[in-house]
């Protein structure tokens, strides 16, 4: 008989040690959903955030490819900087303007149709005067 309630007691004990380890189990598996579920949704979210970025900057780069265009072709038009050696970069509606030109009229000029094209938040002039010895060549 004693043998008997040992053994009882030892599938008590038992049954109460699987029945608590269920338990645990069961709510870290729980815990491992939600922690999982949470990291999906930062990703998709992360993802979210880097097709927004993309798209944005993509939709810049194209504003400053038409800002820059818009620019080379008013320089073109003027009968003042048309023969000027004037490159244009644009970045984030800032425009830059470099390279040789044959006075500081020319230069001025180029930077006042810059500054007048839609789109341009600001002109960075870095155009250089031709010294007069350059000028005649």
């Amino acid at each position: 008989m004693k043998n008997n309630v040992r053994l009882i007691l030892i599938v008590l004990m038992l049954g109460l040690t699987l029945a608590t380890a269920r338990r645990a189990l069961a709510q870290s598996a729980s815990e491992s959903f939600h922690e999982a579920g949470e990291s999906v949704e930062n990703a998709g979210s992360s993802a979210g955030h880097a097709v927004v970025h993309a798209y944005h900057g993509t939709a810049t780069a194209a504003e400053d490819t038409a800002i820059t265009a818009k620019v080379k072709t008013a320089l073109h038009d003027d009968s003042l900087t048309k023969d000027g050696d004037i490159h244009v970069t644009t970045v984030a509606s800032v425009v830059t303007l470099r390279g040789k030109v044959a006075s500081s009229a020319v230069s001025e000029r180029a930077q006042h149709l810059a500054e007048a094209t839609g789109g341009v938040k600001r002109v960075r002039n870095r155009l250089h005067v031709k010294a007069a010895s350059q000028a005649a060549n």
